[in-house]
């Protein structure tokens, strides 16, 4: 039996998935278990053991969908799920000709008309996204449901602080889910001030100009592979609703986890050891609005600061004498 998932990206879409990947694997024990992934993605399933072949779908090459194609369609696939919801994840999953292929319903899917390829279309009733796709794997037939989420071990590629740290990654696809870069400045100084915890901000290559925008921080350059490194070695993390923050409550982090126009019921961080703050009058949307939400910039840095104290390890208590890297002034 073959089975074929289909989630192509982002980091933290991709890391919902990994969940209904392990149930999967688990209820068909015996079937090969196929996951369709962006090229940008694919080291989040590095050495995963409940996935047994990585299909690399590079939409930006005619050759890339080519190869892709002749991949799914090169042995029979019993069993289908599209697990993202819109017409070219639809198309992917249709391109394999499963028997059966699951989706989420019109209602329910991020774009309704992908729910025409499916032959059958599927209504959760959970909350949050990785409850719902535990949900539409049991609706396929998985019946023993395994939340977990196996994770490549990520590599160092930047020196970090020796003793404790928290890491943030201020960077989101929307900049209306982005904490404002002072907010940042203020919080880093008083960790550092009070606590002697460094603030470490983390992003691509692309992003270091608006990273040095964060005064007395130290900023940490890396691929997705360093990232997950330097989230295993934080002692705790401040996110936003972006990759970064779901990567830190996979690996069981503790730390604050900052919402606004997204809904923490649907899209918060999963599994409960990171504390949501959100403002009681945030509006829950989901436009791409291109500026910082007010409801983002009604949490304080006292606030994050407060819940950061308590989860922060003994030894951050008071400042002690540092070695090694220090935050930039």
């Amino acid at each position: 039996m073959r089975v074929l998932m289909v989630r192509l990206g982002a980091m933290g879409d991709v890391l919902h998935a990994l969940p209904a990947a392990a149930t999967l694997k688990h209820s068909f024990p015996a079937a090969e278990l196929v996951w369709v992934i962006e090229p940008r993605w694919k080291c989040l399933l590095e050495g995963n053991p409940f996935v047994d072949q990585v299909v690399e779908f590079d939409r930006r090459r005619l050759r890339g969908i080519r190869q892709a194609f002749r991949q799914l369609r090169s042995r029979r696939t019993e069993l289908g799920i599209d697990f993202q919801g819109l017409v070219k994840s639809a198309l992917v999953a249709s391109a394999a000709r499963p028997d059966r292929l699951y989706g989420y319903h019109r209602a329910q899917a991020r774009e309704p008309l992908a729910a025409w390829f499916y032959s059958h279309p599927t209504r959760t009733r959970a909350a949050h996204i990785v409850d719902q796709h535990l949900e539409l794997a049991a609706a396929a037939g998985a019946r023993n449901r395994i939340v977990e989420f196996p994770l490549p071990p990520g590599r160092l590629e930047e020196p970090l602080p020796e003793g404790p740290f928290v890491l943030t990654s201020p960077l989101a696809g929307w900049e209306s889910k982005q904490w404002p870069l002072e907010h940042y400045s203020v919080l880093a100084g008083r960790l550092y001030r009070e606590l002697g915890v460094p603030l470490v901000v983390n992003g691509a290559p692309d992003a270091v100009d608006t990273l040095r925008r964060i005064d007395t921080a130290q900023i940490h350059v890396s691929s997705i592979e360093g990232l997950i490194d330097a989230t295993r070695r934080a002692s705790a993390v401040v996110g936003v609703d972006s990759g970064p923050l779901h990567l830190a409550a996979a690996l069981l982090k503790p730390g604050v986890a900052i919402f606004g126009p997204t809904d923490p019921a649907r899209n918060g961080p999963y599994g409960g050891s990171l504390q949501v703050l959100r403002s009681a009058a945030a509006p829950t949307t989901y436009k791409r609005a291109k500026t910082v939400d007010p409801s983002m910039a009604a949490i304080t840095p006292a606030e994050v600061f407060e819940r950061l104290r308590d989860v922060l390890p003994n030894s951050a208590a008071a400042p002690p004498a540092r070695k090694g890297i220090h935050p930039q002034a």
